[in-house]
């Protein structure tokens, strides 16, 4: 394996002279760097990954680590934060962890132990496990997700998309378009992002004094299977319904094959809205009015804030998201 003396033996240029143009730090001629290129080709010259970390402690990789990694939610998110990590001479490792606390806190060692510089963790429940790894640890970390909990010096923010107010758009949405009994899907009380929802839910039904029904707040597990089956269950016991908020568009798909099944139209019988706004969103019939997640300003906004913890700013900055509506046919 070449180095950087073998391309200074090769130019005549001192071995600083070769680092400084690799590195295109400090000032260095161009004819001098385009010599120097030249001769790292010919060489085939790959840099040392190990010397570079060791001389300036730093690994040059990221960990993000999201809960499902067949949720169509994070495809984008992962696009958004890849791309700015990327332009930084970042390298991204993904991670699954299954929504399992275990998982996160080797994810978490893996930090501690200078696998890599920073880690952006995506979870449905920061609790005084992984929250408590996290202020032991004291590295840079990004929480994909709101912690109300958060103390003057700890060493993390995070980046939030307003899963409260995303639902009080669709419920809103609905009950403007004539709806009475609108049902809930979303996922299991113990999801920090169900029960935000849920409050939003509860929020919209508050302003029109509508009745709190728990009967309309219904756990579809976040996917296809799980909405269909539980929208199944909800039709058989016979309850008025003519609006759905599905979890996510993956769930919306469940309702609309259950509607199919029970000849059931959609947005005739019953209006339907779902959320992240993916590309399943367009190419289902009818195209689902979906809730905007901001998924790809979430990844940059977890990436830059990130960059910023490694390089040494501090000071607590969390930054919420605002989600939008974008109506189509589903709820016309």
């Amino acid at each position: 394996m070449s180095s950087i003396y073998d391309i200074a033996k090769l130019t005549g240029f001192s071995s600083t002279t070769v680092a400084r143009a690799l590195s295109n730090k400090g000032y260095c001629k161009p004819k001098t760097k385009e010599i120097i290129y030249e001769a790292a080709s010919t060489l085939n010259y790959t840099p040392n990954l190990s010397a570079k970390t060791l001389r300036n402690n730093r690994t040059q990789r990221i960990l993000l680590c999201i809960p499902d990694i067949c949720n169509p939610f994070y495809f984008r998110m992962i696009q958004g934060a890849s791309k700015v990590l990327e332009e930084n001479d970042y390298y991204v490792m993904l991670c699954s962890t299954e929504k399992e606390i275990a998982k996160e806190l080797k994810m978490l060692s893996l930090l501690q132990q200078k696998y890599c510089d920073g880690v952006i963790l995506i979870s449905f429940n920061f609790c005084e496990e992984n929250i408590g790894a996290i202020r032991r640890i004291g590295r840079p970390v990004i929480l994909g997700n709101r912690y109300l909990g958060q103390r003057e010096d700890d060493p993390f923010d995070y980046v939030y998309v307003d899963h409260i107010y995303g639902m009080e758009l669709a419920a809103d949405h609905l009950f403007d378009k004539g709806c009475k009994n609108v049902l809930l899907l979303t996922g299991s009380r113990e999801d920090q992002t169900s029960r935000e929802r849920t409050e939003g839910f509860l929020r919209a039904l508050g302003r029109r004094s509508l009745p709190e029904d728990p009967a309309y707040i219904v756990d579809c597990r976040y996917n296809t299977s799980g909405a269909y089956e539980a929208f199944n269950r909800f039709l058989e016991r016979g309850i008025p319904v003519d609006g759905v908020i599905a979890a996510n568009d993956l769930a919306a798909y469940g309702v609309l094959r259950s509607c199919r099944e029970h000849g059931l139209s959609v947005p005739g019988d019953l209006r339907l809205v779902s959320f992240d706004n993916t590309d399943y969103a367009l190419v289902s019939s009818p195209t689902l009015t979906s809730v905007d997640m901001c998924q790809y300003s979430l990844g940059e906004q977890l990436a830059l804030r990130l960059l910023e913890r490694i390089e040494g700013n501090t000071k607590i900055r969390n930054i919420t998201l605002k989600p939008t509506l974008i109506e189509r046919e589903s709820s016309e």
